[in-house]
């Protein structure tokens, strides 16, 4: 065989696909609520021929869309290869809502959507185009598996195919795809037999380098030892174990709020931290509230967030598709009654954090796995879970903060989601965007049956830290 084309999954992208079952379902998504404008009829239809049109000239920016998963034999690494059956009126999709079309139906519906798997067989993404939003507005339900990409990745993927003018529009097609052949069996074997054999020789480059530059090494070596032992550590203790915490069913709820980004930041400036130090305090709070609803005491409870943190340099690896996070872990006090304790707490637990390697040592983890067994970072991730070592994921992703449009139509709100591991009946993510700090909460549907009664204690507790700093504050009516 002559030309052929793969591209192999780093051990954190390929624990994403290797954890899924039929419970846990690793996609990434997010909701995003568009004002009409141009792409709506009179009849509050979408114009789907343009949507398709640009979608088509997305693809040419962003080619791993076009791509599916496929197996090295024996190894069974996955590896991206181009799909040469791909069809663009499968991940494009195209429904409606029933009058009155409210956000409730459009909740209801992200839920439904969220709680199908992605097909391995096929590139793993797809975009709901949702007609029928009440007060002339559409909404894009988004499901990207996080094999692909994480929160960074997508927002800047997301962005590509939107302007910050309503005047945008795409260019011209490049004339047809065509997909270059995959390697065959033999090939893809034999490319990771000799990446794994010489793999771990990269490792050694900082023990190298300490031969001939020990001053400047051993620092960086001991660092990141520490801070390698440091996350295994802190990965296989374990939390305290929750009523949030318990093992999880294939249907999802999915809910929302919105802050104003200025009440926030009016926070941290008037009680120190920041944002997500404001964000993680009324966390805190809301989760103290809901537990305490739920007949828990909170007194002395080892509750812990897991924290993805994107370690991207700003060049060159802005707008590469696929993972580049390290995972911490906080533990978020909710023991203390008081707002404003609450908060110093918080920065004291985030400015140890940053001291620390932990970040370092998740990075170096996954180098390791990388090069030598990267099958084990699943494992580890299994470990971490079975352990119990944290009791949910907050995640807060830094969004434009001018306003995006899709053919015109103008992009009000964007509400995020973070896929629900095995035991966790909540995720919660953050997205910035426009003057908004927008909440998405994922939930198990059995598990969490007042999910909405949560999106409420997170909008009293944000209301706590205002009053504690004397900040005036407006929030959503629930």
């Amino acid at each position: 065989m002559g030309f052929s084309y793969h591209e192999r999954l780093s051990a954190l992208d390929s624990s994403f696909l290797d954890i899924e079952d039929d419970n846990v379902h690793m996609h990434i998504g997010a909701v995003g609520i568009f004002e009409g404008g141009p792409l709506l009829s009179s009849g509050g239809g979408i114009d789907m021929g343009r949507i398709r049109a640009l979608a088509h000239w997305g693809l040419q920016r962003a080619p791993r869309f076009r791509q599916r998963i496929t197996r090295v034999p024996i190894l069974e690494h996955p590896v991206w290869v181009d799909d040469p059956n791909f069809n663009i009126e499968y991940h494009v999709r195209h429904t409606r809502l029933p009058e009155p079309g409210d956000e409730r139906q459009l909740k209801r519906l992200a839920g439904r959507i969220m709680s199908q798997k992605l097909d391995h067989s096929r590139p793993l993404w797809e975009m709901w185009f949702v007609e029928g939003l009440e007060k002339e507005r559409f909404a894009i339900i988004s499901k990207i598996h996080h094999c692909m990409s994480d929160g960074v990745s997508s927002v800047q993927l997301m962005g590509a195919l939107m302007g910050p003018n309503p005047y945008f529009e795409p260019g011209p097609v490049e004339g047809p795809w065509l997909p270059s052949p995959a390697p065959s069996p033999a090939k893809l074997l034999r490319d990771e037999l000799s990446r794994r054999v010489s793999a771990p020789w990269k490792l050694m480059g900082p023990s190298l380098r300490a031969l001939t530059h020990p001053r400047e090494s051993v620092g960086e070596i001991a660092e990141s030892v520490s801070g390698t032992l440091q996350t295994l550590y802190e990965g296989l203790s374990g939390a305290t174990s929750t009523p949030l915490n318990q093992p999880i069913g294939p249907y999802r709820r999915f809910d929302w709020t919105r802050f104003d980004l200025a009440a926030v930041k009016e926070v941290k400036k008037r009680l120190g931290g920041t944002v997500n130090d404001v964000v993680l305090a009324t966390v805190a709070g809301a989760m103290r509230r809901f537990l305490q609803e739920r007949g828990l005491d909170v007194d002395g409870l080892d509750f812990r967030a897991m924290l993805p943190v994107n370690v991207r340099t700003e060049e060159p690896e802005r707008g590469d598709v696929g993972n580049r996070v390290a995972f911490l872990l906080a533990q978020l006090p909710l023991c203390e009654p008081d707002p404003k304790k609450r908060l110093a707490s918080v920065c004291e637990t985030t400015r140890a954090l940053k001291a620390s390697s932990q970040a370092r040592g998740a990075e170096r983890l996954e180098e390791i796995f990388d090069a030598t067994l990267p099958g084990m970072m699943a494992r580890l991730y299994r470990l971490a879970l079975l352990a119990g070592a944290y009791n949910l994921v907050v995640t807060n992703v830094p969004g434009p903060q001018s306003t995006a449009y899709l053919l015109g139509a103008p992009l009000v709100e964007s509400y995020p989601l973070v896929p629900l591991f095995a035991d966790q009946n909540v995720g919660i993510a953050l997205v910035s965007y426009d003057g908004g700090l927008f909440w998405g909460f994922n939930a198990d549907w059995d598990g969490v049956p007042d999910l909405h009664a949560l999106v409420v204690d997170l909008e009293a507790s944000f209301a706590e830290l205002c009053a504690a700093a004397g900040s005036p504050v407006s929030l959503p009516s629930s």
